[in-house]
């Protein structure tokens, strides 16, 4: 396939205790079933990120902090965040194959395609520069951000988050930043309380950051009337050099802690709508990051048909047809799904 995969092994070390939804189970489902898909893929295998790639994000005293917990045997960080003896070597992996997504995604001597993406976990999208939380340690998709900068001389970076839950941590991170855009749709109210309509940036990052807060039971078509409707308008505005995608399944309709009701064929649309922003703005230069994802089959059917995607390898009975150009809504959108969406789109002045 054209698309890169980036795993390490030893992210299946980090340990939150038996019974924990973030488990290592995770991972191994998702690699099972790319396996049953295409049989042997290659699989590019990170480093670990540099204390100096985290340092770009999180505050110095913090990753030396999660370090000694776990080199101490580790620990429990709050209710829902575990820190593990092998946690922190893992995040750092988790972080490192964000970044390695990056490289391959900018990469022009790439043959078969520029995207890629990163199986990494824990996931990242709740840490904030000096605060785990929501099962995350490090912020992978924030640090590949800043990578791209750093590294790559890249500008303008647009992060597209479709978890079900609202990315606090990555959103914390760049709010005031007017080179780094944030996007998410989630689920609204749910954890972690944060990404109403308003939020929207601060200071030179004003206007960098959308919110599009929907109500539990939203489904394919709510998901790409907020692409086409939001999303849309918003990458042309910023005009992206890179586009990240913080991709969580958990609003798969078969998720155990979402509530939301997204097919693998909808994950393969929100795909395919991501891919054409990327090829219209900045030469299809794009990189998934994987988030959360707490049903096996949900997480593995989602990730698999965004590789299809990804490769042009779609089955017609999975995915959800895109609007004609001529229609302005998609259609069957609930009356609260409306709304929500049509907060966003005042707020941002989008209509």
């Amino acid at each position: 396939m054209g698309t890169a995969l980036i795993y390490h092994p030893g992210m299946l070390a980090h340990d939150a205790g038996w019974g924990h939804l973030e488990r290592a189970a995770r991972l191994e489902a998702v690699l099972a079933g790319i396996g049953r898909q295409w049989g042997a893929v290659p699989i590019q295998v990170p480093e670990p990120a540099a204390v100096a790639a985290l340092g770009a994000v999180h505050a110095p005293a913090y990753v030396q902090m999660i370090a000694a917990i776990a080199a101490r045997g580790g620990g429990q960080w709050d209710s829902d965040t575990v820190i593990s003896p092998a946690s922190y070597e893992a995040a750092r992996l988790a972080a490192g194959a964000a970044c390695r997504a990056v490289d391959l995604a900018l990469d022009p001597a790439r043959a078969g395609g520029r995207s890629a993406f990163a199986l990494g976990r824990p996931p990242g999208h709740h840490a904030c520069a000096d605060l785990a939380m929501g099962f995350c340690l490090f912020n992978n998709v924030a640090v590949a951000a800043r990578h791209a900068q750093r590294e790559h001389g890249v500008g303008r970076v647009l992060i597209v988050d479709w978890d079900v839950h609202h990315g606090n941590g990555t959103q914390d991170v760049f709010y005031m930043d007017p080179s780094v855009a944030y996007f998410s749709t989630h689920q609204w109210p749910f954890y972690p309380g944060t990404g109403k309509w308003s939020e929207s940036g601060a200071g030179t990052g004003a206007g960098t950051t959308c919110n599009v807060a929907l109500p539990a039971g939203t489904d394919d078509a709510g998901y790409q009337a907020a692409f086409v409707e939001a999303l849309a308008p918003f990458a042309r505005r910023f005009a992206p050099d890179l586009i990240l995608v913080s991709a969580g399944y958990d609003a798969h309709h078969a998720d155990p802690l979402g509530h939301m009701a997204v097919t693998s064929g909808g994950f393969a649309m929100l795909t395919g709508l991501v891919m054409d922003l990327a090829a219209e703005l900045c030469a299809g230069r794009l990189a998934f990051v994987l988030e959360g994802g707490y049903d096996m089959g949900g997480l593995t059917q989602g990730v698999i048909a965004t590789l299809e995607r990804l490769n042009g390898l779609d089955l017609a009975s999975r995915i959800v047809t895109d609007p004609p150009a001529t229609s302005r809504h998609p259609p069957a959108l609930s009356p609260t799904v409306r709304a929500a969406l049509d907060r966003t789109l005042r707020h941002h002045q989008f209509v």
